[in-house]
């Protein structure tokens, strides 16, 4: 997974979400805008078929579709999301995502 780990979003600029990251052939990327001691905000791209296998985070954690299709699964329960539509994933919940079609998705991790 490629992975931009310092933020990179611009400060004070309006962007559009689904145009701050491109899909790359065959992989899942990842573009860190915040990365704050309270949480994260994660732009992912995943082209299709790929995903993140089940993992906990000690965390709760939405996710936003901003394109495409996405199968996330949280404690066995899968979930299928469309562009426009979001979920939380609780804390120390397994939770597994796979893209159905190519999707971007925006990730927001509280911390605190």
């Amino acid at each position: 997974m490629a992975d931009n780990s310092k933020p990179t979003a611009p400060l004070a600029e309006v962007i559009s979400l689904a145009e701050f990251i491109d899909y790359q052939q065959g992989s899942v990327v990842s573009r860190t805008l915040v990365d704050k001691q309270t949480g994260t905000v994660t732009l992912f791209a995943f082209d299709q078929g790929q995903g993140l296998s089940e993992h906990t985070a000690p965390f709760d954690a939405m996710v936003q579709l901003l394109d495409g299709e996405a199968e996330v699964t949280i404690a066995g329960n899968p979930l299928r999301l469309k562009k426009g539509d979001m979920v939380i994933m609780p804390a120390n919940k397994p939770h597994a995502l796979r893209a159905v079609e190519r999707f971007k998705m925006l990730l927001t991790m509280i911390r605190a």
